[in-house]
């Protein structure tokens, strides 16, 4: 069978690197994947929308009561092999080689490669991640700078896991009998065709994160996407393991189900925080009651982040996973005792309720982030820890956060969406903006604010002005003219500050609220 056959067409460049992962065989098994769970998953989505007009019109969520059973139930998932047992510190990052060969050296203890939210889909840096990682895998990887720098890949690495795009992302490069393919299943599709084996081979596997999952009906998606994958490439049941992403609202009231209903492959869950904070705005978009403050005042003490971190940390251990905490997005100086201390306080802070292990998106900030796990937490993991008495309410998961908005803070709100905007279609996912590393849910909680502010009654600033159109119209004229001053006009031609005005734009005009802003920009990319 050729890779571009009648039924299965490959509408992007395949070059000779890329021939390495787009192979016939690779390509028939995610189009059986497709044919097989396609359909499914547009029925999920759906779903999704169904649940929006309910949430609309005021049924708020809760626990499931027709699930009681399973979260009353004496039950545990399964044991996490012996690379997953310490996961203090997990390193997340792009799929580009020095990206990837830096974090595998580095002394993290996980290395999540990101296909997701930091990552941005061109079909040439998608593919080009599952190159770097089919020889990351076999340990050839390597990177020659401009400047002729090599690095390669020592022999002591940090754990690899994937996370491949969410459902409702579509890879438009492959059709499979005249529709494209979902990227969810495009991405792990080629990855555990190619690396299943040569991970489990090395005392590995393939490892997981799973995105954006909103109920357990999703999460039964992949745990059969998972059985399916495992018998057709000849793998023991169970051979995949992975983590769930808790960063929707929907997901938080079903973290018992996600992981019975994945407990074949499920070691743990993880605190998503930009995207948690993302999906309440989204999902509660229609009510004027529900308008945050601007995201520097949402904190790991916001009573909503805390309750969730404390619901998940007593789920997970109570049956026996792991709990990994939220990202330190920030990006530290040269002596930058200040922001050090920050992530200090806030790892520390995680450790103490309970977590197994936390997120960072810099390697500075690793010796930060393991010094204060290695002091509240000597041994692998606290799974054993129990929180029995620890009861979250869904009054506390739903605990609106008091605060404002400034002048400055609908400024930098402007500026951070226009400027992640602009760098994820120029083909970056992972940007420093203001000395965070930012992905997509920033640029997400942004437009997504504005679009709230624009609207309702709460959306004032702190010296009594309503924020309008014409004052967001306004702000986005001011952010250009003052990125266009930083950066040079050559520069500012060059990229896509236009195109990521026009988007935001788009997604704040528009009535009817925009269920990813990274869905009509993914038809932008190359």
């Amino acid at each position: 069978m050729k890779a571009d056959s009648p039924r299965i067409r490959v509408n992007g460049n395949l070059s000779e690197s890329f021939e390495k992962v787009l192979t016939p065989e690779a390509l028939q098994f995610v189009a059986d994947l497709e044919r097989r769970f396609g359909q499914r998953r547009k029925q999920l989505l759906g779903l999704r929308k169904d649940r929006q007009i309910r949430l609309n019109d005021g049924d708020f969520p809760g626990f499931r009561p027709e699930t009681a059973e399973i979260r009353a139930a004496d039950w545990r998932v399964k044991h996490a092999p012996s690379d997953l047992q310490d996961r203090r510190v997990e390193i997340t990052g792009p799929v580009d080689p020095k990206g990837i060969i830096n974090a595998l050296n580095s002394a993290a203890k996980c290395f999540v490669a990101d296909f997701e939210d930091g990552h941005s889909p061109s079909w040439s840096s998608t593919i080009d991640g599952q190159v770097n990682l089919y020889e990351a895998v076999r340990g050839t990887l390597a990177y020659t700078s401009p400047g002729g720098t090599s690095c390669t890949l020592s022999e002591q690495r940090a754990t690899l896991i994937i996370r491949p795009r969410g459902w409702h992302m579509e890879e438009a490069h492959l059709q499979v009998d005249g529709q494209a393919v979902s990227a969810s299943l495009f991405d792990f599709g080629l990855f555990v065709f190619h690396n299943a084996f040569e991970l489990l081979e090395s005392g590995s596997g393939p490892y997981l994160y799973l995105p954006k999952l909103e109920s357990y009906i999703e999460a039964q998606l992949w745990a059969d996407v998972f059985a399916y994958a495992e018998e057709s490439l000849g793998l023991n049941h169970g051979s995949i393991c992975c983590t769930v992403l808790i960063e929707t609202i929907l997901a938080a009231f079903e973290m018992d189900e996600i992981l019975y209903t994945l407990r074949d492959y499920a070691v743990g869950l993880n605190c998503g925080r930009q995207d948690y904070i993302f999906s309440i705005i989204k999902r509660f978009h229609a009510h004027p009651e529900w308008v945050l403050p601007e995201l520097n005042q949402i904190t790991l003490e916001t009573d909503f982040l805390h309750a969730c971190s404390q619901l998940l940390v007593k789920t997970c251990h109570r049956r026996g996973a792991h709990a990994i905490g939220g990202m330190a997005t920030q990006i530290p100086g040269k002596n930058d005792t200040v922001t050090t201390e920050e992530v200090k306080l806030n790892v520390q802070r995680e450790a103490s309720i309970g977590h197994d292990g936390t997120w960072v998106a810099n390697p500075d900030l690793i010796p930060v982030a393991l010094e204060a796990f290695d002091h509240l937490m000597p041994t692998a993991n606290q799974i054993i820890r129990p929180f029995n008495d620890l009861e979250i309410t869904e009054a506390q998961l739903l605990s609106l956060p008091k605060g404002s908005i400034t002048e400055t803070g609908l400024k930098q709100t402007i500026s951070v969406a226009l400027r992640y905007l602009a760098a994820w279609l120029d083909d970056r996912g992972a940007v420093p903006i203001n000395r965070l590393m930012e992905d997509a849910a920033t640029a997400e909680i942004a437009r997504s604010q504005l679009w709230q502010w624009i609207r309702y009654p709460k959306g004032v600033l702190e010296d009594g002005r309503q924020i309008t159109f014409e004052l967001v119209t306004k702000g986005v004229e001011e952010a250009l003219a003052k990125i266009r001053m930083e950066i040079g006009d050559s520069c500012y031609e060059a990229s896509h500050f236009v195109a990521a005005a026009k988007l935001l734009n788009d997604s704040i005009t528009n009535d009817r609220f925009v269920e990813f802003i990274t869905l009509p920009a993914y038809h932008t990319l190359a």
